[in-house]
């Protein structure tokens, strides 16, 4: 029986409540399931800077480093506004993101036919709607350095960003969104900012060559970042797999996110390199949605995501290609009856809770199990 390691980070707001209903899920594959699931928890965010006074400890990191898989829940809140910015709880994920290497991030927006009308535009143009965006994860501005605020002699503050990429960092996103494409429907746009930023002209200039030396079966298309935003909501299902920087694919993949239904539903994988000798990548799964405080503690919030988001390790870390799709079943399945938690919540159906939805996905998934 082949045996995986995860290693759980609920993390803050509703991240410890979507997590438990993912280890509802994982303990029944575990006792139905042809594989074993072995799981440790730690702490992350500002749960982790209450224990540790810093956002993640050393022996989280390793226990990381050391799993087939991290699930992560959220970070953030209102409780750690006035941490220093090095220790905020966000700097918990981009350490883990940075020091696991993890470059690339697929978030899918997917529209499940059972939420077409609750998408922020009309049914014909989200019906059907399958998007995957690829995220450069581990570069540009949210790394580049210098990263400052300084005071002039003026009295005046400046702020400043720098955003950088080199060929190598270009290249191996590439690579990604041209092999995802192949299994999907063959075709990739290359979103940049080329008309006014010199990583947007080298970024152009790599996917360009790159496609030309390794991916000419693969259908390429440029586009700009502000018109990618703009066809997003325009005429959605022309895209498949879009690629970006950090800064634009954080951006686009929350707009698309909306045209799911909600941001509670879209999960996601950041992955890294194979290693040289094992083939496997190290990886992290996490719903987009956030910790949405205001809703912690609640029991309303919606598990989907992140049941979604261990769909996605299934898959892409454990290579359980099966499980995987009876995860995604079982969703439609359950958003198919009709049961809907308040972000999604539509006219004449039935409002649940979280541990309600958790339930009912699990239900769907023990059926399909044993079909």
């Amino acid at each position: 029986m082949p045996t995986f390691s995860l290693l759980l980070l609920p993390g803050d707001g509703i991240g410890p409540e979507v997590m438990v209903e993912v280890e509802r899920v994982i303990s029944l594959l575990n006792k139905k399931g042809k594989s074993e699931f072995k799981i440790q928890s730690d702490l992350v965010g500002g749960a982790a800077i209450d224990k540790y006074g810093k956002p993640l400890s050393d022996d989280g990191l390793a226990k990381a480093k050391a799993s087939d898989a991290v699930i992560f829940g959220a970070v953030g809140g209102p409780k750690w506004d006035k941490v220093p910015y090095e220790i905020r709880p966000e700097a918990g994920l981009l350490r883990l993101r940075k020091d696991l290497d993890l470059f690339a991030n697929l978030r899918p927006a997917i529209c499940y036919p059972a939420l077409a009308e609750a998408s922020s535009l009309r049914r014909e143009y989200v019906e059907g709607l399958d998007i995957l965006i690829l995220r450069e994860l581990t570069g540009g501005t949210y790394f580049g350095e210098p990263k400052e605020i300084v005071t002039l002699e003026n009295g005046q503050k400046r702020a400043l960003d720098t955003t950088v990429y080199t060929t190598s960092e270009i290249e191996r996103i590439a690579r990604v969104a041209f092999d995802l494409a192949r299994k999907r429907r063959n075709k990739v746009h290359s979103a940049e900012k080329r008309n006014v930023m010199r990583t947007g002209v080298l970024w152009n200039e790599v996917v360009t060559a790159t496609h030309a030396r390794e991916a000419k079966d693969v259908e390429l298309h440029h586009i700009l970042a502000d018109a990618c935003a703009m066809q997003l909501v325009r005429n959605p299902k022309q895209f498949d797999v879009i690629v970006c920087d950090n800064l634009f694919g954080d951006m686009l993949s929350d707009e698309a996110a909306m045209l799911t239904g909600s941001i509670g539903m879209l999960p996601s994988a950041s992955l890294g390199a194979p290693d040289a000798k094992s083939g496997k990548s190290k990886a992290l799964y996490e719903p987009v949605h956030g910790s949405a405080p205001d809703i912690a503690g609640q029991g309303v919030a919606n598990p989907i995501a992140a049941i979604a988001s261990y769909g996605m390790a299934l898959r892409y870390s454990c290579g359980l290609a099966k499980e995987a799709d009876i995860i995604d079943k079982a969703i439609a399945n359950t958003l198919a009856r009709g049961l809907r938690t308040g972000d999604i919540m539509q006219p004449n159906m039935r409002k649940v809770g979280t541990t309600e939805m958790g339930s009912a996905i699990l239900e769907e998934v023990e059926k399909l199990l044993a079909a």
